[in-house]
C-alpha cells in the first residue's frame, strides 16, 4: 500500500531535516578535508534553507508575512553575523580593520546588486515556461512599505557615518534601536488571509494543518531552531574549507573577505530565493526576504561591529575609516538608494534588474583610479585627479536613483502605502 501525501511530505520534511542535523554534526566533529566538507555544508545549507522557507511560508498565516520573512533572513544571515565579528574582534588585535569594512560593504551590495536581479530573472524563468511571454516586473503589496521605508532610513544612517569618519558605540545603539523597532512595526501588521492557504506546496500546506495548536507552534519553532543552529554549526567549516581552497587558486584575502566569503554565508538567502521566485505570487517575497536580510545587515549586523571591535581592544573604540573605507561604504550607500528608488514605485521592472545587476558586474572590470578627460590649464581648463572606478560607480548609482524618481514621480506610492500600512497595523 503506497504511502498518503501527508505521510510521504512528513517523511520529506524528517529526512531533510535528520540529514542537515547529521551532516552538521560531522563536520563539526571529524577532521574532514576542505572537499567532503563543503560538500556536507552546503547540503546541510540547502536542507535548512528549503525548512525554514516552509516554515516562513506556513508562519505567515499566524503572524504578518513581514515579520516572518524578517526572522527567516535573521536565521540565514547568522553565519554573516559569526564572520563579521570576528573579522572585528580580530581588527581590534591586530588593527586590520579594511577587513571589517571590506565584509561589510561587500556582502550589502551581494544582497542588493545581484540578489535582487537574480529574483527577478529565476521568476521570469518560470513566468516564461508557464505563460509562455516574459514577465514585465516583481510587484510589491501596499504593506511591503515597511520593509522599504526601513532599507531607506537604515542605509542613510550611513551617510552620517562617512561624514564622520568613524563607526562607534554610537553607531552601535541607534542602528540596534532601529533594528527592534522594525521588528515592533511587522509584528504588528495582519497575518495572510486563510484561503491563500490552499495555494501553498505540501510541506508548507502540512504545517498549516498540523493540529493541536501547540502541535504546529512547536513544529514551526523546531524548523526555525534546527534551520538556525545548521546555519551556525556549518558556517566555520564551511569558510574555512572554501578559504584553503581559494587559496589554492590564488584569491587574495581582501577579495575573499569582501565578496568569496559574504556569497557564502549569503547562500542560504540565495537557495531561499530561488525556490520562492518560481512564482510570481511568491517572488515578492523572495524579494521581501532579501530586503529584510539587507535592513538587518545595515541594522544589527553593523550595529555589532563596535561591540565586538570594542571588547577585543578592551575599551569603548571608535573604528577609523580611510578614503578607500568611505568609497566602498558609499558604493553600499548608493547601491541601496537605487534599490530604494526602484521600488519606491513598489514594483521591479526588467529595467531595473538589468541596470542594477550591470552596475554590480561593472565593479569587478576595473577597481583602480580612472583619469577622465578634460581639458588641462595649457588649454584653458584645470587639473583633475584621477577618480576611483568605484566611486563613478557609486555617483551613477546616485543619479539613476535620481532619474528613477523623476521618471515614476506620479507613480511613487511610499506615502500612501505607508498610511495604509499604518492603519492595517493590530
Amino acid at each position: 500500500m503506497a504511502p498518503s501525501p501527508r505521510a510521504s511530505t512528513g517523511s520529506l520534511l524528517a529526512g531533510l531535516a535528520i540529514f542537515a542535523a547529521a551532516a552538521t554534526w560531522l563536520v563539526r566533529v571529524f577532521p574532514l578535508t576542505p572537499t567532503p566538507t563543503a560538500a556536507l555544508c552546503f547540503g546541510a545549507v540547502i536542507a535548512a534553507a528549503l525548512l525554514i522557507s516552509w516554515g516562513a511560508e506556513a508562519a505567515q498565516f499566524f503572524v504578518s508575512q513581514g515579520l516572518a520573512v524578517a526572522f527567516i533572513a535573521l536565521l540565514q544571515v547568522v553565519p554573516e553575523f559569526m564572520v563579521e565579528a570576528v573579522i572585528a574582534w580580530q581588527a581590534g588585535r591586530d588593527g586590520r580593520v579594511d577587513l571589517v569594512f571590506a565584509n561589510a560593504s561587500g556582502s550589502n551590495r551581494l544582497l542588493t546588486g545581484f540578489g535582487w536581479p537574480l529574483i527577478f530573472f529565476v521568476t521570469d524563468f518560470f513566468h516564461r515556461r508557464k505563460h509562455g511571454r516574459p514577465l514585465d516586473a516583481l510587484r510589491l503589496r501596499p504593506e511591503h512599505v515597511i520593509e522599504v521605508v526601513a532599507l531607506l532610513a537604515a542605509s542613510s544612517w550611513y551617510l552620517v557615518v562617512l561624514w564622520r569618519g568613524h563607526l562607534t558605540l554610537l553607531d552601535s545603539a541607534v542602528l540596534g534601536g532601529a533594528f527592534v523597532l522594525y521588528l515592533f512595526v511587522l509584528s504588528r501588521m495582519p497575518s495572510e488571509e486563510e484561503e491563500e492557504k490552499e495555494e501553498l506546496l505540501a510541506p508548507p500546506r502540512l504545517l498549516v494543518e498540523l493540529r493541536p495548536r501547540l502541535l504546529r507552534g512547536a513544529a514551526l519553532l523546531g524548523l526555525f531552531a534546527l534551520g538556525g543552529v545548521v546555519m551556525w554549526g556549518v558556517a566555520h567549516p564551511f569558510l574555512e574549507s572554501m578559504k584553503e581552497v581559494a587559496v589554492a587558486l590564488g584569491v587574495s584575502q581582501f577579495a575573499f573577505v569582501q565578496w568569496v566569503a559574504p556569497f557564502l554565508t549569503e547562500f542560504p538567502e540565495k537557495v531561499t530565493a530561488v525556490y520562492w521566485s518560481r512564482t510570481v505570487k511568491l517572488a515578492p517575497m523572495a524579494l521581501l526576504n532579501m530586503v529584510s536580510s539587507t535592513v538587518n545587515q545595515y541594522t544589527a549586523l553593523v550595529a555589532m561591529i563596535p561591540i565586538a571591535y570594542s571588547l577585543s581592544v578592551g575599551a569603548p573604540a571608535a573604528i577609523p575609516m580611510d578614503p578607500l573605507h568611505r568609497t566602498e561604504i558609499f558604493l553600499s550607500f548608493a547601491t541601496t538608494l537605487y534599490g530604494v528608488a526602484c521600488l519606491a514605485k513598489l514594483y521591479f521592472t526588467r529595467v531595473n534588474a538589468v541596470i542594477m545587476l550591470a552596475l554590480f558586474a561593472l565593479q569587478f572590470f576595473y577597481e583602480g583610479p580612472i583619469d577622465v578627460p578634460h581639458l588641462g590649464p595649457a588649454h584653458g581648463g584645470f587639473d583633475l585627479p584621477p577618480i576611483e572606478s568605484h566611486l563613478l560607480v557609486a555617483w551613477a548609482y546616485v543619479a539613476l536613483a535620481v532619474a528613477e524618481v523623476a521618471r515614476h514621480g506620479r507613480q511613487l506610492r511610499l506615502g500612501a502605502a505607508l498610511r495604509e500600512a499604518v492603519a492595517a497595523m493590530r
